[in-house]
């Protein structure tokens, strides 16, 4: 089940949004203030944000480029701004779609379906070139390079896609069905343990103590999360 974070300051909008979402399958969290939505990020598994541009507290366009600082999940903008400068701010700040208000809630569905789809295969993190714990740990996705202490080390295609998802979403706690559908998609026909077998390699080649990793942290009851800084 995706889950959508729908931040709007009109209670009424965000109550009918909400529940059509929710009426769809997907789960929803709903914030009427920046402040709100950027600790609900913080702290759930979001999928897609829908953003108003006009918050009390944050401007949208600012949340937005918080969001952007941790993560690529997609960004589509509520607003009732029309002017072509401002939905260009919206976009440069990193959003990846908008909808005008007022707008129908099946052309909202249709918007999310679409953005979600475009972004299904998107495991680019937000630099191409990642570099943990003063170099210990360097990762490279556009030269398909990864470097433990400068030495490069050899990661199965599976295990580059699972690291990749982590890193893309730095501090989501990812469930083994997660990293399922994240990384290795519709070719993977195996049983959701089979990724801690992938996850107990990748260790083995990365951390300097798989027992104490530092990079790929076991979250208990949950999965995991990517710990590097």
């Amino acid at each position: 089940m995706k889950t959508i974070l729908a931040v709007d300051d009109e209670p009424k909008i965000l109550e009918v949004i909400s529940s059509f979402l929710r009426s769809r399958g997907f789960n929803v969290f709903a914030a009427e203030t920046g402040r709100q939505a950027l600790a609900i990020f913080e702290r759930e598994n979001i999928s897609l944000v829908l953003l108003d541009l006009m918050l009390p507290d944050i401007a949208g366009e600012e949340v937005c480029r918080r969001i952007r600082r941790k993560s690529r999940i997609p960004v589509i903008m509520l607003t009732a701004k029309i002017e072509e400068n401002d939905l260009l701010a919206g976009l440069s700040a990193g959003a990846d779609d908008y909808i005008t208000k007022p707008f129908s809630l099946k052309a909202l569905h249709a918007r999310i379906e679409a953005v979600l789809r475009r972004s299904g295969d998107d495991l680019i993190p937000l630099a191409a070139r990642n570099s943990f714990r003063g170099g210990d740990l360097t990762v490279d996705f556009e030269k398909n390079l990864i470097l433990k202490k400068g030495a490069p080390v050899s990661l199965t295609p599976s295990e580059t896609k699972i690291l990749a998802a982590l890193i893309k979403y730095p501090g989501r706690v990812f469930t083994r069905s997660d990293l399922i559908d994240a990384a290795l998609g519709d070719e993977f026909d195996g049983i959701d343990r089979a990724i801690d077998n992938h996850v107990k390699n990748l260790r083995q080649k990365i951390e300097d103590d798989s027992k104490d990793p530092a990079y790929i942290l076991t979250i208990h009851g949950t999965g995991y999360k990517f710990g590097g800084d």
